[in-house]
């Protein structure tokens, strides 16, 4: 009889990367639900390795899931080429591993869900990357059960 092999400890944390801004979402220990963090305002790479750094310390992050922005066909382009490069580089850089995964409704489903609440357009607005990494991180986590 052989024993299941538990989870190894940490955390997921998943990345909505844009050119200003970083939606930042992380698992509980479990993995079982998404939880939003607050949203880093890109600078440059060294700058945001370092905010990254300090979630991955704070969080013990175990693996990364960062948002691929496909076409509404599903193929690739010039955005998605960024990802993989910036997903090769904290794989590089943390030496933990880093999955893309589809981003492409999470946008439209957080701004719909937002619309929904009382917040005004401008708080709204700042919401709208942490709620999309949520949304990539529930998603992730519903096809990768621990």
């Amino acid at each position: 009889m052989t024993e299941a092999t538990a989870p190894s400890p940490g955390r997921t944390l998943a990345l909505d990367v844009g050119a200003r801004r970083i939606g930042v979402a992380v698992s509980d220990p479990l993995g079982i639900t998404a939880q939003g963090l607050p949203t880093l305002q890109r600078q440059n790479k060294r700058r945001d390795l370092e905010a990254l750094r300090r979630l991955f310390n704070d969080y013990q992050v175990r693996e990364v899931v960062i948002g691929l922005p496909l076409r509404l066909s599903g193929a690739e382009g010039t955005q998605s080429e960024k990802m993989r490069r910036f997903a090769e580089d904290l794989h590089v850089h943390f030496g933990v591993p880093v999955h893309l995964w589809d981003e492409r409704w999470t946008s439209t489903q957080a701004n719909r869900l937002l619309r929904e609440t009382e917040l005004s357009i401008e708080k709204r607005a700042q919401a709208v990357d942490r709620m999309a990494a949520i949304l990539i991180l529930q998603s992730w986590m519903e096809a990768h059960p621990r």
